[in-house]
């Protein structure tokens, strides 16, 4: 399965003709977050192809308050939810650390509520699948692995637990801006692959 995975910011080529040539063989569009509602339609409707997606920390006005994306098909909310498409299971929790009143924002300990809710299903999986999940997706990094050391940026320890206990072969996350060259967008968590897609990321899985 080829996988496009977006986050953050709007990259201009994607949002234009171009992206039918570049990305025309994806089977799955995932969005990380913190992205405007008319930039993953665009990319939904150029490549015929459904999207999985959870909400970052900023609220675009499209999206306040709301849980599905206005005007468009084949979008799944994968917060606090479990998806099987195509043979492969998907996961997700929306947000990032609280640390103003905005929405979509949590503490730790309700990060940890998030989490808890999806074990029903991941063990579910292990019985129908063989295996307890294929890939996380989540707006924010886990714990102490491409997160920063601000709050807002700090890293989720339920997301860290979930990947070194269920070990699912992917977590895409988004919020880390990369601004260097020599920052780390990619990581290993024993099984699980660990990637920030912030701007865009294609995977196949």
């Amino acid at each position: 399965m080829k996988i496009v995975a977006v986050s953050d910011i709007v990259v201009g080529w994607i949002y234009s003709p171009k992206i039918r040539m570049m990305l025309s063989d994806a089977d799955l569009v995932i969005g990380c977050g913190d992205l405007p509602s008319y930039y993953l339609e665009y990319i939904i409707s150029s490549l015929d192809s459904p999207l999985f997606h959870v909400y970052g920390n900023h609220s675009f006005p499209e999206t306040r308050g709301d849980h599905n994306i206005p005007n468009s098909s084949g979008t799944v909310d994968l917060h606090c939810r479990m998806i099987a498409y195509k043979g492969y299971t998907f996961a997700g929790v929306e947000g990032s650390l609280r640390y103003n009143s905005g929405p979509y924002q949590y503490s730790q300990t309700e990060m940890w509520l998030n989490v808890i809710r999806l074990v029903p299903a991941l063990l579910r999986n292990r019985y129908a699948y063989g295996r307890y999940l294929n890939v996380f997706v989540t707006h924010a990094p886990p714990w102490g692995i491409q997160d920063q050391s601000d709050l807002p940026h700090q890293g989720i320890k339920a997301f860290r637990w979930l990947l070194s206990v269920f070990q699912p072969d992917y977590h895409l996350h988004g919020h880390i801006h990369v601004y260097r060259p020599d920052m780390v967008t990619e990581s290993n968590l024993g099984k699980t692959r660990i990637l920030n897609v912030y701007g865009y990321r294609k995977i196949e899985i």
